[in-house]
């Protein structure tokens, strides 16, 4: 077997083997104290002000991302662009839909929060493996993997709907993406570079859900923000990285 085959092995079972630990667990319904942050404060008439306004930085980088797919030159193939652009739609919708989900935080208006994220992981997770492992294969994966990403949030929601929530299939898309970007980083060369920015971003968002997960501790910790407004921040930083990776290429071309 040649090494790039034994490459494509390990990618395809390294994904298999995330499927079968998420799905070897039983059902997991949101919790409903997920939507208590600590940090309830109004200002200027907005409730939840912080975790809402925390928001703007997706937009900025977002935007800013998509500016540079649209300008560079740098891409090898079109479904590059394509895949980068719909990663930083992604993240430029999430602005809108998270601002809107911590207005007044519910499982209705979760979904909002988390289609456009779910749109931005498919769109990174396939731009990748154009970038590293087949055009080709790339053109083939984009469509089905935004359907897969936008259904695992609209089954969870479905299933919360008729009282028997299952976030498992959303926890795949989430977290099963990033161990597969992770492992396309370690095992294929990028013609273009930019591993680093890559890692950085993937140690930005890892940040963010630790920040997330201190959410309480945080502002009990000095009260002026919160862990949930930190992560924000950081998630924001993480696609920054990628940004910046696309405006260096632009400028190498």
């Amino acid at each position: 077997m040649t090494s790039g085959a034994w490459r494509h092995a390990i990618l395809v079972l390294s994904a298999l083997a995330c499927a079968a630990i998420v799905f070897a667990r039983p059902p997991l319904a949101q919790p409903l104290d997920y939507h208590q942050f600590a940090d309830s404060r109004a200002f200027f008439g907005i409730p939840r002000a912080l975790d809402v306004l925390s928001n703007v930085p997706f937009a900025i980088v977002g935007i800013a991302g998509l500016l540079v797919v649209a300008r560079s030159r740098a891409f090898r193939d079109p479904v590059e662009r394509w895949a980068y652009g719909v990663l930083f739609a992604g993240v430029t919708l999430t602005a809108f839909g998270s601002s809107w989900y911590h207005l007044a935080p519910d499982n209705d208006r979760l979904v909002w929060d988390r289609l456009p994220m779910a749109v931005g992981f498919m769109g990174l997770l396939t731009a990748i493996v154009a970038e590293r492992v087949s055009a080709r294969a790339a053109r083939a994966l984009l469509v089905p993997l935004l359907v897969l990403g936008c259904g695992s949030v609209l089954y969870w929601h479905w299933t919360e709907l008729r009282g028997a929530g299952d976030l498992r299939l959303y926890v795949l898309v989430q977290f099963g993406s990033l161990v597969v970007i992770l492992l396309l980083l370690m095992l294929y060369r990028a013609p273009h570079g930019g591993t680093g920015w890559l890692l950085a971003g993937l140690a930005a968002y890892t940040a963010a859900k630790g920040l997330e997960a201190a959410d309480r501790t945080i502002f009990h910790a000095g009260s002026a923000v919160s862990g949930h407004t930190l992560k924000h921040l950081a998630a924001a930083a993480g696609v920054a990285c990628v940004v910046a990776m696309l405006r260096a290429r632009s400028y190498n071309a």
